[in-house]
């Protein structure tokens, strides 16, 4: 019997690039090695399991080039092997602290026998590059890896520049060829944002279909025959695939999803926060302060229970829970997509999109959720087949054609979660940067072809510009306004933003007095390695 419909799981691994080789320890660089641990490594092992038992299954990744950067990167390769270790001996410590402690106890044990596993394949089985690891998963088959803009900046409020935009996704496309051999099919738009005009820079680039919000597909010009359960092409080619709310509510939400059940491992409960710091180092920040150590011993328990009254965790509950909500996702989905067949939709697709590192940083159990549920849809369901969105379109390439509207998936649907009172003070210096770099960008491009500029000054100042760009691409990052919004990281976020823009600044300064401060762009090359092989002339006019 042939599926009725179809469903497409999507996770986006994203992290902004944090990477400071300057200080021996840097706390925010902890955000890169917590990921690799809870959610890269036990994504990639389920992927390993998957295949080596034979299960059929679809899944969609996005690895975003800041991402792919810091992954690939020696230095946090290096750092990342510190952080195993440092975990590790903490995991032997907590054996002996916890000895006689019950069900405690059975959790360091069990944080011990993973965090191993961690570090062996980490070391040995995937030989510290993880990007090569989810690319082995693409070249088998198994896996559609797509790419983010170049810095996961949020491009309609770039649009008046529409060389900074271009440069966003033709500089990612770029890198992607770099990590995988071949042009990137889809695209995660960051934040899901999208403006209409976008369409025709990815059209350019070879691009063929992006996700995005319901209402963006929903308020497009004519209605979506389909509503959300059919992609639409835009105006200039590529397809557009809307986010299922209701889908991905049931899995993020820690208040109406799985990952609040009372069963689940909590969050914030970390021995980092509870031990004397004489039994966390060197699991403790570089300026003594306390952190997360990944450490945690008690579960959700209940809503509104508070903190230090958390019961404790007891893992085959958990994974108990895990089975059942896979269960029910698998259940919710078919009722869903049944529904939808009632509803006269043709071979309809429910595109449910997540980031990646909810599924095991956030939601410890996560990983297995989702390896449960991939297991049960391939052999439990007739209603639908998982694939994903570039499988769909081959074979069902006639659709409706529809212009998006604006739209994002941040609160209220449009871009008030980064552009408010908290970070507006950003857009006025980023937009003067990017003209500045679009200005010196088109001067050197219109030298070179005149001849004008040649030889070592030609070397030295395409070099000055691949900088200018990295400076300006970083501060660029989505996640910076995000953070000031949030209030989470908010000093640090702000740091960030000015000081790659200040060393932007400085270099275009040199570089209008007609020298080069060899010792000063040394140093920003050296900080700020991203994308080694950039392309400038995106910029020109």
């Amino acid at each position: 019997m042939a599926p009725h419909g179809f469903l497409a799981l999507v996770l986006h691994a994203h992290l902004p690039f944090v990477r400071h080789p300057e200080h021996p320890e840097f706390l925010e660089e902890d955000w890169l090695f917590e990921a690799v641990v809870e959610t890269y490594l036990p994504l990639l092992a389920m992927l390993d399991r998957l295949v080596g038992d034979g299960v059929p299954f679809a899944l969609t990744l996005t690895l975003t080039p800041p991402l792919c950067a810091m992954l690939t990167d020696p230095l946090l390769q290096e750092r990342t092997r510190r952080y195993l270790d440092r975990s590790v001996a903490l995991a032997e410590r907590e054996i002996a602290r916890t000895r006689g402690q019950g069900r405690v106890e059975e959790v360091a044990h069990f944080y011990l026998v993973r965090l191993r596993a961690c570090r062996e394949q980490y070391n040995e089985r995937w030989r510290g590059d993880l990007v090569a690891a989810f690319r082995s998963f693409q070249d088998s088959g198994h896996l559609e890896i797509i790419t983010c803009a170049a810095t996961h900046g949020f491009l309609p409020l770039m649009s008046n520049i529409p060389q900074a935009v271009r440069a966003q996704i033709f500089l990612a496309r770029d890198d992607y060829r770099r990590h995988f051999g071949c042009d990137p099919a889809g695209i995660w738009l960051p934040e899901c944002a999208f403006v209409p005009g976008l369409d025709d820079v990815l059209a350019e680039a070879n691009i063929r279909w992006f996700i995005l919000d319901a209402h963006g597909l929903m308020y497009g010009q004519p209605r979506p025959h389909a509503a959300i359960y059919a992609p639409c092409y835009t105006t200039a080619g590529p397809a557009a695939f809307a986010r299922d709310r209701e889908s991905s509510r049931q899995v993020w939400s820690a208040l109406e999803g799985y990952p609040g059940d009372a069963a689940y491992r909590d969050f914030y409960r970390d021995i980092g926060f509870d031990l004397p710091k004489s039994e966390l180092a060197p699991m403790i920040a570089p300026d003594g302060q306390r952190k997360f150590t990944g450490f945690k011993y008690h579960r959700v328990t209940g809503r509104g229970v508070p903190t230090l009254e958390k019961d404790v965790y007891h893992r085959p509950w958990a994974e108990a829970a895990a089975d059942h909500h896979a269960a029910d996702f698998l259940h919710s989905r078919e009722e869903q997509i049944g529904s939808l067949r009632q509803s006269l939709v043709n071979d309809p697709i429910v595109v449910a999109p997540f980031d990646a590192e909810l599924f095991g940083h956030w939601w410890f159990e996560g990983p297995e959720w989702l390896e449960l549920f991939l297991r049960k849809a391939a052999y439990d369901t007739l209603v639908f087949s998982l694939t994903t969105p570039g499988r769909y379109l081959a074979t069902h390439p006639t659709q409706q054609m529809v212009a998006p509207s604006a739209s994002s998936w941040g609160q209220n649907g449009y871009w008030e979660v980064w552009l408010d009172e908290s970070n507006s003070w950003i857009y006025p210096h980023l937009q003067a940067a990017a003209r500045r770099m679009v200005e010196v960008a088109t001067e050197t491009a219109a030298a070179i072809n005149a001849k004008k500029l040649k030889g070592k000054a030609r070397v030295e100042r395409e070099r000055v510009l691949r900088q200018l760009a990295r400076e300006l691409l970083l501060a660029q990052a989505s996640d910076w306004a995000f953070l000031m919004k949030t209030g989470t990281a908010k000093d640090f976020a702000g740091k960030e933003t000015r000081d790659h823009l200040l060393r932007f600044t400085r270099l275009y300064e040199h570089l209008r007095e007609g020298r080069v401060r060899e010792d000063f762009l040394s140093n920003c090359e050296w900080r700020d390695n991203i994308f080694p092989e950039l392309n400038w002339r995106y910029y020109a006019e």
